[in-house]
This record gives structure tokens, sequence and C-alpha cells, in this order.
């Protein structure tokens, strides 16, 4: 019986192992091949960005992980010679930061009051909530193109902002997170002269670091990648941020993307890896409770 629990978890390491190099895979390929001289990345993708071939690869595609001679070239035209790239950068920082403060700010109040007070219409506006979370941005992206032009706030930053903060994801995730603070904790401030302020920052954003750390990961990784808002809302190509720019890379720039798409990824694998452990745990705990 021991043995056979063995075989098993061996063959589950094994899947897993497997299913991790290949997701690793296209990630390290790019890091690697940002290093590689623009002659040797050419050398082995040439024929995939090819606009003569017809769309037929009809040479072996070399996959090669380890460049002949380390160059830094790429990196030294997208950030200093081309300042066109720390534009794009900014730009999504700009856009983004501002939408992670705001949206876990407008979350964390609103998923207290749906916490604190229940009733009819408090369920009724809480399941409009997860209907508009289960939508794609994709089915929302022409009323808010419409309310945007309405209120004046198309070809700005405020129409991406905007609809950012007020996300229905943060709150629902939050929401459920909240309610599995003990009630007891809260009527035991209450006895002590606590008011529902010092409830909620003394007593329920405590309780709740774990799921505020994945909040903001989720959100930030959602907002850094987005690629249609910004394209249907800034027609304006100086206030778009990098990841539309990314895409409009010709093929004569193969190793210029390769870099510039590993300094994109920088931000987001940092967060990642400084809040993993609260990322796990705020979705773990925030999926166990429930409504």
């Amino acid at each position: 019986m021991r043995k056979k629990r063995y075989f098993s978890r061996g063959v589950m390491f094994l899947l897993c192992g497997i299913f991790a190099v290949a997701f690793l895979l296209p990630t390290v390929l790019t890091i690697t091949n940002s290093f590689m001289a623009e002659s040797e990345i050419k050398s082995n993708y040439g024929m995939i960005f090819n606009t003569t071939s017809g769309g037929y690869v009809s040479e072996t595609v070399n996959l090669k992980f380890i460049p002949d001679r380390v160059s830094f070239s790429q990196y030294i035209t997208g950030l200093i010679k081309s300042p066109e790239y720390l534009i794009k950068l900014w730009n999504s920082i700009i856009l983004v930061v501002p939408i992670v403060i705001f949206q876990v700010a407008v979350a964390s109040v609103a998923a207290y009051s749906f916490t604190r007070w229940r009733g009819k219409i408090r369920s009724g506006i809480f399941f409009f909530y997860v209907i508009l979370m289960l939508m794609p941005y994709q089915v929302t992206l022409v009323p808010n193109y419409l309310v945007s032009q309405w209120l004046g706030l198309l070809n700005t930053r405020w129409s991406i902002i905007l609809p950012g903060i007020f996300a229905p994801f943060s709150v629902f995730l939050l929401t459920k997170f909240m309610r599995r603070i003990p009630y007891s904790l809260i009527e035991s401030a209450k006895m002590d002269g606590a008011g529902e302020w010092q409830i909620f920052t003394r007593i329920c954003l405590p309780q709740c670091r774990s799921a505020l750390y994945s909040i903001a990961i989720l959100v930030f990784i959602d907002y850094w990648n987005m690629v249609e808002q910004p394209l249907i809302l800034l027609q304006d190509t100086d206030r778009q941020p990098l990841s539309v720019f990314l895409s409009s890379i010709n093929a004569g720039e193969i190793g210029l993307a390769f870099a510039m798409a590993t300094v994109y990824m920088i931000p987001s694998l940092l967060l990642f890896l400084h809040g993993e452990e609260y990322l796990v745990e705020g979705i773990a705990n925030s999926g166990s409770v429930k409504g």
C-alpha cells in the first residue's frame, strides 16, 4: 500500500514538473533570447517572421536558450536610444498604479458594507456585482466607450482609470474573505466602545491582509497586460501603454521585442514573488467561504 502511494506521488510530481517546464519555457526563452544579437536571433527564428514564405516554415526553427555571445544592444536601444519605449512604460505605470490603489480602497469599503449590513437589498446588489464580474470586459467595452464619450473622457487616461477603480472582482473576493471574520470579535469591539471606522480599520483590514495582497497582485497583472481598453478608449498612441506598443513592433526588430518584453515582465514577476504567499492564502481562504 505504501509503495502504491509513493508511486502515485511520484507520477503526480513528474506531471507537475512537465507542466511547470511547459509553462515556464516561453518566459525563459524570451529572457535568454533578449541577450542575443539581432543576427543570431534572425538565424534561429528568421523563417517564422518571413512574410514571403506564405505562412509555411520550410526550415527547422532552432530554439536556442544560450546565446553564442551575450549582447545588451537591444536593451541599450530600447531604454536609452529610443525614449518612446520608456514613455510607453511610464504610460503603463500611470494607468495601472492608480487603478490598483483606488480599486483596493473602494473594494475594502464596499466589502465591509456588504459584510456588516444584511438584507434583501444588500443581497440583490451583491448578486448584481457577481453578474457583472462574470461578464468579460469585451461585453461592457461598448457601454464604457459611450459613457466616456458622453462625459468627455474619451482619449484621456480617466476613461481607463475610472472603470478600473470600480471593477466588481475585488469587491466580490474581499467580501467573501471578510465574512470569515468572527462576528463575536466585532461585537466585542463594539462593547469596548469602538465605532464602525475603528472596527473597519483596526479589526477588518488587518484580518484581510492576505486578501488585500492577493487582490492587488491580480489587479496589477490584469491591467498591466490590458490591450483592448487602450486600443478602443485611447486613440492617441502617445498615451497608450507598452502592452499595446509591444504588439506593433515589426518583424525587423525581433531582438528589441524580446528585450522590451523582458523589461515589461519584471514588475509583474517581482510583485508575484514578493506576495506569492499572500496570494495563495488569500485566494484559498476567499474560495473556502460560503456566501
